[in-house]
């Protein structure tokens, strides 16, 4: 079984570009580049790795691409893709000629309209993916899940991911709403969750153990051990923990899981959702 972290970043750092680095997060207002994340998989002996869009652009893709051409550990990429465009077929088509292209997102979590991806042309952009094996990773606040929900059950031929648990406001101990409203993705086969993200999501320099074990117990009986992975979201995680400290957290959770489903999370499924 390969060991695969399902989520994470890289860039040459832009002030205008990056504004959502914002001036809490100094730790991170730098570049980001594999031969950075390289020795740290090695070291937690990750074997690849799954990378994800930052920037909404085609120049992106061309960015994110290359640096997956030129690394074997970069297993797969998620671009970005104007999937309201009338011509959204025409992007995924061309992509199909490169390989560890993977799937595709949008910032959903920092539009105005929190509703966009009900929109008909956000919709039939969705409804283009399945046809060239595309996956879509889901990137929102809570307060979008209902959204997400009524978008998944459209659509339940194409795989879906909900990055880093729908970000619960894991700092406030708020829970009971972020749960009632992911517990309605127990029955869609094809909505995953990645496990990632959570550090930043708490205390940033006071948090412990102790304060996702009631999220990870949520997730991990609304998905099962099958629809579930593991991403680091590194550099982003830096600004909370170090690379080692966050995969504690899941290390230490699973550990009384069975050894089959430890190999699903931390690389099986993954594998299998991105086909990689």
């Amino acid at each position: 079984m390969a060991r695969i972290d399902a989520h994470q970043h890289f860039w040459l750092y832009n002030k205008e570009r990056h504004a959502w680095i914002n001036d809490d997060m100094q730790t991170i207002r730098q570049d980001f580049m594999p031969a950075s994340l390289l020795p740290v998989l090695e070291q937690h002996h990750i074997d690849g790795c799954v990378l994800v869009q930052v920037d909404q652009s085609l120049a992106e893709n061309d960015f994110q691409l290359a640096n997956a051409a030129a690394h074997d550990f970069i297993k797969g990429v998620v671009g970005w893709a104007d999937l309201q465009s009338a011509a959204v077929e025409e992007q995924l088509q061309y992509y199909r000629q490169h390989p560890k292209m993977k799937g595709f997102r949008h910032i959903l979590q920092g539009e105005t309209d929190r509703a966009l991806m009900l929109k008909p042309a956000f919709r039939n952009g969705i409804s283009k993916l399945q046809k060239y094996r595309y996956t879509y990773d889901i990137l929102i606040f809570p307060d979008q899940l209902s959204y997400a929900y009524e978008l998944v059950k459209e659509f339940p031929g194409q795989l879906f991911v909900i990055d880093h648990i729908a970000k619960p406001y894991i700092k406030d101990r708020k829970i009971d709403d972020w749960k009632k409203d992911i517990q309605q993705f127990k029955h869609c086969e094809h909505v995953y969750c990645k496990l990632s993200g959570m550090v930043t999501e708490a205390n940033w320099q006071q948090w412990e153990y102790e304060d996702f074990v009631p999220y990870l117990d949520v997730v991990t009986e609304t998905f099962g051990t099958k629809r579930i992975m593991f991403g680091s979201d590194w550099p982003v995680c830096l600004v909370a923990a170090d690379y080692g400290r966050m995969l504690s957290i899941v290390t230490r959770y699973f550990s009384a899981f069975s050894a089959a489903e430890q190999d699903d999370f931390f690389g099986n499924n993954a594998t299998t959702f991105y086909n990689l």
